[in-house]
């Protein structure tokens, strides 16, 4: 489920009671309160801490994704404990920081800068309910921290917050806001998130002072995977910005369940490094990287049987990385805006050992989405073959020869999963654009649905026109526009939406429809073309060959994001592409193309 649906407090408690509940566009809002069993929510907190924090709210997006609404009273005092969170390591490095905090949730990591003493605070929040909820409903339980008049609170999505930004900071804040359970059971493998990727890292470094520093809390698994894939995330963005030696702008430390990245833009000094190793070792924490580190550093504390996080950011940071990520259990190579899959970790010749060590856990490494997703694509193309083939054979005689059969179910199959590979790829491509997974569903779904229904409106105008009476001419014309249209969007639009990102969302929501007109406009063309023609040979194939495009756009849309987390969305247009400039080659032969048969409208 996507972290912007629903929105949710809840306390799963005995004694617990439903004191408030409201309904808004992203779902249901419970507020539950529990008077006999306190909540405490502190993730990466030392084992070294000795003071209980206050008393929380717990937040739960879509009943999982968590953060928390800490009480606070104004006594700084009150909030040590989060001086004792791996979270809390930048600020051993910077004094009086100009703080940009990404995923604002219930404020824990804004209490932390103005603990801290950071200058200024930008937080971002994507949930207007989440801001709601902190800034009003509960501001006094909450202490009236996004009151504060350092602190500016900004309704809007991180990567374009940070692309929009205009301001240098002197640390970007990423907060830990999905639960454990939800990484651990692999259920957000299938989630496409723009906040990890490399260009997403670039954007960051891209809007920090000359000392700044980017900050990143994940949880902790083992063998690992998060940290891994974020540490070679980093690498492969500091590389892109010219960065000789990325190792000397990097530290990575761990408590029992969390691992922080620090990415710097400047080379870490020797003070820093000294803050780094002074803070690890107050709070019991254990080093994974930092600059000079030695094999001696390591594993102190939360004591694992193999350091696998250390062994991983010197192969990571050797010459042998490429072969380092290849041979590693999981998937940890750099996720990017085109494959946006930060948390797939899922690779096939793993299954067979962790499958085998289930019993001693090895199924809860296991990315279950992914799996389900292959057995949904699997279970749907039996039944499709089943309930579209076996109808076809019995009525073999009726619908003309297996040859024709063949080629018009091949035409309608190729439309249905072009179409649909094209769509899917444009409503993510249009994420980062328009700011909001809604917003790029709502508006490239309707542009797609409306332009593409005024293609099928003029479709017979056109064959009779440009393509001179042919529906397979006016096809294959049609699909060629599609081609150099696609082709051309794969190239520009990363450059388009890089400059027209400041726009407001009313003014991006038009230029989005714009874009997508003229592309969906003759996408919308293939499907009656092809109908007419195939209903001028064989009217009793009509039927089936909506049957046919029906279930291949069923396929599609499963097929679609397996490809897409291994070829990347470019990759998914291509294929779409390729189907679509296939397509006319089906429903033509040597008789067709001699004489040229008329279109019927």
């Amino acid at each position: 489920m996507s972290q912007y649906k629903g929105l949710r407090i809840a306390l799963e408690v005995p004694n617990a009671r439903v004191i408030e509940e409201r309904s808004s566009p992203l779902g249901l809002l419970t507020v539950v309160e529990s008077p006999t069993v306190p909540f405490r929510y502190a993730p990466g907190l030392s084992l070294a801490n000795t003071q209980e924090p206050p008393a929380q709210l717990a937040v739960f997006t879509d009943g999982d994704s968590i953060s928390a609404i800490t009480a606070y009273g104004g006594d700084p005092a009150k909030l040590a404990y989060l001086d004792r969170t791996t979270a809390a390591l930048p600020y051993r490095i910077l004094k009086r920081p100009r703080v940009l905090i990404l995923g604002a949730g219930g404020g824990e990591q804004v209490l932390l800068a103005l603990r801290a003493g950071a200058d200024t605070v930008d937080a971002v929040e994507v949930n207007p309910q989440m801001i709601d909820l902190a800034r009003n409903r509960f501001a006094d339980f909450a202490g009236g921290i996004f009151s504060r008049p350092n602190l500016r609170l900004h309704l809007a999505e991180a990567r374009a917050f940070a692309a929009t930004a205009g301001e240098r900071y002197d640390l970007i804040q990423m907060p830990l806001l999905d639960s454990f359970s939800a990484a651990a059971a692999g259920v957000q493998s299938l989630h496409e998130n723009y906040t990890y990727t490399v260009e997403a890292m670039r954007d960051y470094l891209a809007i920090l002072g000359p000392d700044g520093i980017v900050a990143i809390t994940r949880w902790l698994r083992v063998p690992p995977r998060d940290s891994l894939k974020l540490f070679a995330t980093a690498i492969a963005a500091l590389e892109a910005e010219g960065v000789a030696e990325p190792g000397r702008h990097l530290a990575l430390i761990r408590s029992w369940n969390t691992a922080s990245l620090l990415a710097a833009r400047s080379p870490f000094k020797g003070e820093d490094i000294a803050a780094i190793r002074s803070f690890a070792a107050e709070n019991f924490f254990d080093i994974s990287w930092v600059p000079g580190i030695s094999a001696s550093d390591v594993n102190h504390f939360n004591q694992l049987d193999q350091e696998y996080l250390y062994e991983g950011a010197l192969a990571l940071l050797g010459p042998e990385r490429a072969d380092f990520i290849e041979r590693y259990k999981f998937a940890i190579a750099p996720a990017t805006d085109n494959r946006p899959y930060f948390f797939d970790f899922f690779r096939w010749r793993a299954l067979p050992e962790l499958l085998a060590l289930r019993s001693q856990g090895g199924a809860a490494m296991l990315d279950w989405s992914y799996l389900i997703l292959v057995t949904t694509l699997v279970q749907a193309a039996i039944l499709s073959a089943v309930l579209i083939l076996l109808p076809l054979w019995i009525r073999r005689h009726a619908l003309g020869k297996a040859l024709h059969r063949l080629r018009f179910g091949l035409y309608f199959l190729a439309l249905g999963l072009a179409f649909l590979f094209i769509e899917i790829a444009f409503i993510q491509r249009f994420v980062l654009f328009l700011g909001h997974p809604f917003y790029a569903v709502a508006v490239v779904l309707a542009g797609f649905l409306a332009f593409a229904g005024l293609g099928s409106a003029v479709a017979a105008r056109w064959a009779a026109t440009v393509g001179r009476g042919s529906a397979v001419r006016g096809i294959a014309l049609a699909v060629g526009v599609i081609a150099i249209l696609a082709a051309t969007y794969l190239l520009a639009l990363p450059s388009v939406f890089e400059r027209l990102l400041a726009f407001p969302d009313a003014a991006k929501i038009a230029i989005a429809l714009l874009l997508i007109a003229p592309l969906a406009l003759f996408m919308g063309m293939p499907f009656p073309l092809g109908l007419g023609h195939v209903g001028a040979r064989s009217e009793t194939f009509i039927p089936w060959a909506w049957g046919i495009n029906g279930c291949s756009s069923v396929l599609s849309a499963i097929l679609a994001t397996l490809l897409a987390m291994h070829i990347g969305f470019s990759g998914v247009v291509m294929i779409a592409v390729v189907l679509y400039l296939v397509a006319p080659a089906l429903l033509a032969n040597r008789l067709a193309i001699r004489t040229m048969i008329p279109f019927r409208s």
